[in-house]
């Protein structure tokens, strides 16, 4: 069975981003979500320097990875061209793999943005629809966005979409060919894989919660423990 340090050497957001860190600690001096959460950059490259097998599981399977919000300012700051910041692209993506992702709180959100994000995309080739952007599920769009969700069709008209129509202008539906295409490159590079490995490893963990799909999803969408800052 392979190490997991080895399965993550071959990924490129590693190899790109991990040089010679001398343990400075300048990422996380500069990092704007170390100072709001229980999160350390520095404290991550060394743990994946190591490569201490149990300790790498453990920050696969804990919140601790999925805290970084990729603005790469550890990369600019870095005095040996180290970016943190990739190494953190290279961990998610381990534990999705894994199926790591699906132990901590932050980690089974991956599971709403598959749902709604990776759904949407091969249904209708946009990341976000407004079909799908749920006044109840988005109470911080206020009672503007609720008016428009009920009145989306005569609304999007007023304003000169072309929303779920054929032809061109925005919102507008992508056409049948453009969508098969649109699925066959998920396909060929394992991206519907990916995906489906996501939706799997969540159903598990749904069944071990004794949750079905849907309050599992509202689950990952919704709950917040407090307990990250």
């Amino acid at each position: 069975m392979q190490k997991l340090s080895e399965k993550l050497k071959q990924d490129i957001h590693y190899i790109e981003s991990l040089n010679s860190c001398m343990n400075c600690g300048v990422c996380t001096a500069i990092c704007p979500a170390a100072e709001f959460y229980r999160y350390d950059p520095r404290v991550i490259v060394d743990t994946v320097q190591r490569q201490d097998e149990e300790a790498l599981e453990t920050l696969l399977k804990s919140e601790t990875i999925w805290y970084c919000g990729e603005c790469m300012s550890c990369k600019t700051r870095c005095p040996r061209s180290n970016t943190p910041g990739g190494v953190i692209m290279s961990l998610r993506r381990l534990s999705q793999e894994e199926g790591y992702f699906t132990e901590s709180e932050k980690g089974r959100q991956q599971f709403a943005l598959k749902r709604v994000l990776g759904n949407n995309i091969l249904n209708y080739g946009y990341c976000v629809t407004p079909d799908v952007v749920r006044p109840e599920m988005h109470p911080e769009q206020g009672p503007v966005w609720e008016w428009i969700y009920e009145h989306r069709d005569e609304f999007y008209e007023r304003v000169h979409s072309n929303y779920r129509k054929e032809g061109a202008g925005a919102l507008r539906k992508v056409d049948d060919q453009t969508m098969k295409e649109l699925r066959s490159i998920f396909e060929v590079t394992g991206g519907k894989a990916f995906m489906d490995n996501i939706e799997n490893c969540s159903a598990e963990k749904a069944q071990e919660m004794g949750m079905d799909m849907e309050t599992y999803f509202l689950h990952t969408y919704m709950d917040n423990n407090d307990n990250h800052q």
